[in-house]
């Protein structure tokens, strides 16, 4: 679906299932949602904005480990760690 192997990254899709490799530009795991897209990266006509779900995890009593700034709007991401230590991205690009 995209990416570049020099780059040391891919993204690869079999029907609506997606997974992105990228080597030595993670550590560990990372399980990435992009609030805004659907599958194919199209832009959603409404999504819920990363820093609603900011909030909401917040308000649940989740530790986030990296939060986007609320007084902006469009791109943000937040970054939480689940407990068997992977990394979970929410990366906003619009």
């Amino acid at each position: 679906m995209g990416g570049d192997p020099e780059q040391h990254w891919l993204i690869l899709k079999n029907g609506e299932h997606i997974i992105g490799l990228f080597q030595g530009l993670f550590e560990g795991n990372v399980l990435t949602f992009n609030p805004g897209w659907d599958q194919n990266v199209n832009d959603l006509e409404s999504f819920t904005d990363v820093r609603d779900i900011q909030r909401t995890l917040k308000e649940r009593g989740l530790t986030l480990t990296t939060e986007a700034d609320e007084t902006t709007s469009g791109p943000a991401h937040i970054a939480l760690t689940d407990p068997d230590g992977n990394q979970i991205l929410i990366d906003q690009h619009r």
